[in-house]
C-alpha cells in the first residue's frame, strides 16, 4: 500500500486535490459513468424543497463548484462555496457563467473552522467531502453552528466500501479498476488510491446518520442511490430550547 495521506492531514489532502484539479471534473463523470451529475442534482433539489429559511446557502467542500453552480441556478440566493484547496476553487471560478457571477462566492476555508458567523446560512451541502474531514463529528457541529434554526443540511457521500455490492463487482472496480483509470487520466498515483481507501473505511449510513444527529440535527434521514453506492443524508438544525 502506498503511503497515502489520511483524511485528518488537511494540508496533504488539499495538495493532492490541487494536483488533480485540471482533470477532476472529467474523472468524476468518467468514473461514475455520469451518475455523479444525477446524484448532485438530487441533493440540490432536496435542499431547495419548500420550507427552507431565508438566507444564503453554504456549499462546503465545494471543489470545482459543480454543486455551487447548481444551487445558484435553482435557488435565488447567494451561495458561499468553501473549500481548502485553492487550485480546485480556481478551476471552478472559470466555470461560473456571467449570470451567476454575483451569486456564487468561492472562499478558501476549513470545514472545522468555517469563515462564517453563527446562524448565518439557511442551508448547507457537502458532496463527497465529509470523508476528507476529521474529526467528522466536529465538522457536523461546525455546520450546525452556522446554520439557522430550521436550516437544512444535505450530505452526499459514498456508502461504506465494506459492504459487498452487485456481487462484489463494485468492490473489485473500487479497488482494482478505479485507481488505474484515475492514474491514466490524471497522472496521479495517490489521489484515486486515496479515494478507494477512504470509501472502504467509511462508516455505514446508519452510523453516519447518528453522527449527524449527535451534532444537533433533527429529522435525520437517508436514502440509498444507485443501489447503495451513494447515500444522501438530510438533517434539520434543531431549534433552540
Amino acid at each position: 500500500m502506498a503511503d497515502l495521506p489520511t483524511p485528518g492531514d488537511a494540508r496533504r489532502v488539499a495538495g493532492m486535490f490541487g494536483r488533480v484539479a485540471g482533470s477532476y471534473d472529467l474523472l468524476n463523470h468518467l468514473l461514475s459513468a455520469g451518475c455523479d451529475i444525477a446524484w448532485r442534482r438530487a441533493m440540490v433539489r432536496a435542499l431547495a424543497a419548500p420550507g427552507l429559511p431565508a438566507g444564503p446557502i453554504l456549499d462546503l467542500a465545494a471543489g470545482t463548484l459543480d454543486v455551487s453552480l447548481m444551487l445558484a441556478g435553482q435557488c435565488d440566493r447567494p451561495v458561499v462555496a468553501v473549500d481548502p484547496c485553492l487550485p480546485m476553487l480556481a478551476r471552478g471560478k472559470t466555470k461560473i457563467p456571467p449570470r451567476l457571477v454575483r451569486r456564487v462566492h468561492p472562499v478558501l476555508g476549513d470545514g472545522l473552522a468555517l469563515p462564517l458567523p453563527d446562524a448565518s446560512v439557511a442551508g448547507a451541502t457537502i458532496a463527497f467531502g465529509i470523508r476528507n474531514i476529521r474529526p467528522r463529528e466536529d465538522a457536523f457541529r461546525e455546520l450546525a453552528r452556522v446554520l439557522r434554526p430550521g436550516g437544512r443540511l444535505m450530505v452526499l457521500e459514498f456508502g461504506t466500501g465494506k459492504r459487498r455490492l452487485w456481487g462484489g463487482c463494485y468492490n473489485f472496480y473500487l479497488r482494482r479498476v478505479l485507481p488505474k483509470i484515475g492514474k491514466l487520466v490524471s497522472g496521479d498515483d495517490e489521489a484515486y488510491l486515496y479515494l478507494a481507501e477512504t470509501i472502504r473505511e467509511f462508516p455505514d449510513e446508519a452510523a453516519l446518520a447518528e453522527q449527524i444527529r449527535q451534532a444537533g440535527f433533527a429529522e435525520v434521514s437517508y436514502r440509498a442511490m444507485t443501489g447503495g453506492i451513494v447515500f444522501l443524508h438530510a438533517g434539520v438544525k434543531a431549534a433552540a430550547d
